[in-house]
């Protein structure tokens, strides 16, 4: 199976993407608002066909650097090139951009879950520095701050 990365805003395949990986986007109102930054943000879809299968948004908050807004692959996806390859594509439109720093925040390590010890895991093989840890500053609980210089 074959994707190809591509840059078009499309909030409703956001939605059904995050539908398939509740584990990890599993409360309604943050998917909300996920969907509704889908509709503005710089929109990245791996796209196989006519479906979608994964999604990167990212956020400006200063010129010369961003966040990795969301990243999020269709279950039935994973551990198949997709977050890489999307990743990759965001990295080379940043690059172009100017842009020298890209973070992402995710649940940090003081929390247990194995799903997201496997997203920390991925952000760390991309080339991704564990930055900080702090609390309750995105979600109830820890937030790993990640960097990485591009």
């Amino acid at each position: 199976m074959s994707f190809e990365v591509v840059r078009r805003q499309d909030p409703a395949a956001v939605s059904e993407i995050l539908a398939s990986i509740p584990d990890w986007f599993g409360i309604p109102e943050a998917n909300e608002n996920y969907v509704r930054d889908a509709g503005r943000m710089p929109s990245y879809l791996a796209v196989e066909g006519d479906d979608v299968v994964g999604v990167a948004l990212v956020n400006e908050h200063f010129p010369l650097s961003r966040e990795l807004h969301l990243i999020a692959v269709r279950r039935d996806r994973h551990r198949q090139g997709v977050g890489k390859a999307l990743l990759a594509a965001v990295e080379d439109d940043l690059r172009a951009d100017g842009v020298r720093i890209l973070e992402v925040h995710t649940l940090g390590p003081s929390d247990t879950d194995e799903g997201y010890a496997r997203t920390r895991e991925f952000y760390l093989a991309q080339g991704f520095v564990a930055m900080n840890e702090l609390q309750s500053i995105d979600w109830d609980g820890p937030t790993l701050i990640l960097v990485k210089p591009l």
